[in-house]
């Protein structure tokens, strides 16, 4: 049995290319569908351009986290207590 594992899909990494991909698709389909304004956009279609761009770096963002996956390791060690963190102290058992 292994001492860790893989982020997997809870990898901020793939929330990103997630939602980048999303919306990638969302402005793509609206380029090639819908009215693209020529006039506004000096003739670039350019729900088509941000759309396929932001599906290039979601594509990214995904290899990137297949390629350095995070590893989380099984057991992880409470931390000492820091006595400058506004949080309640744990009580030490007395020194003997």
């Amino acid at each position: 049995m292994s001492d860790s594992h893989v982020a997997g899909a809870f990898d901020i990494r793939n929330v990103i290319a997630a939602l980048l991909g999303l919306y990638g698709v969302i402005l793509t389909l609206a380029g090639l569908l819908g009215d693209h304004a020529p006039e506004k956009t000096g003739g670039v279609n350019a729900n088509l351009w941000t759309g396929l761009g932001l599906m290039a770096v979601a594509a990214c963002f995904v290899v990137w986290s297949r390629v350095r996956p995070i590893i989380v390791p099984e057991q992880v060690e409470a931390p000492d207590d820091d006595p400058t963190r506004p949080a309640p102290q744990r009580k030490r058992p007395p020194v003997t």
